[in-house]
């Protein structure tokens, strides 16, 4: 889902730095709340992220996938919390291992590290009020987070022969199904199982850590 650079145009990523700095603004902000409690546990989640980020599953067509872990950040501390740990690694990677451009990074941020957790965790919320178990609910948050994600990723690529020619040469038909079948039929399923073994575990474990999340509003 990493976006290199070459494939949005200088508009494109001009565009995703101007939405996400305000973003970015409000996430770091957000950190103030954290409860001491829950600083090393972001820095743990954040590198389990950066850790599953690390495996490809591979995907016909000669490509790969792979899960993110900002669903998880965003259940157990906050989707804002989700934000910042997303921006750290995703920079992270795009500076050491070259996953990801400097160009179009504000645009994978977005995807992954707003999108993603943003969608997962309120789709997680509305099935738990509607009476679904946590850790079902998470990994199907899991689920639909990921696949939003890629879905978004594909629009941007593929508006690029419309808006930029010369770059991304793919249409919209093209590169939408692409992106949202890999991680439909692959890096989905893997998010989902990964997400609701990761909450099961912790609300076997250390199920004060969800009390923790109530206390700082996120429920």
């Amino acid at each position: 889902m990493h976006i290199p650079d070459g494939y949005l145009g200088p508009y494109t990523c001009a565009f995703f730095y101007a939405v996400m700095v305000p973003i970015w603004y409000k996430a770091f902000k957000w950190l103030k709340k954290l409860k001491p409690a829950q600083v090393p546990l972001l820095g743990v989640l954040t590198a389990l992220a950066f850790l599953v980020m690390m495996y490809n599953l591979p995907v016909p067509g000669g490509t790969t996938a792979h899960i993110v872990g900002g669903t998880i950040i965003a259940i157990l501390i906050d989707p804002w919390a989700a934000t910042v740990a997303l921006t750290i690694v995703l920079l992270i990677q795009a500076l050491f291992f070259g996953d990801g451009g400097i160009t179009s990074y504000a645009a994978n941020v977005f995807n992954m590290g707003v999108v993603l957790p943003f969608v997962g965790y309120y789709t997680y919320k509305a099935l738990t009020k509607a009476g679904i178990s946590e850790v079902l609910s998470a990994g199907i948050g899991a689920y639909v987070g990921i696949v939003a994600a890629a879905i978004a990723a594909g629009i941007e690529l593929g508006v690029q022969p419309l808006l930029q020619p010369g770059y991304s040469p793919y249409p919209l038909s093209v590169s939408v199904p692409a992106m949202a079948i890999a991680h439909l039929v692959t890096a989905g399923p893997a998010a989902a199982v990964v997400t609701a073994a990761v909450v099961w575990y912790v609300k076997r474990s250390r199920p004060d850590l969800f009390g923790m999340r109530a206390i700082a509003g996120t429920r």
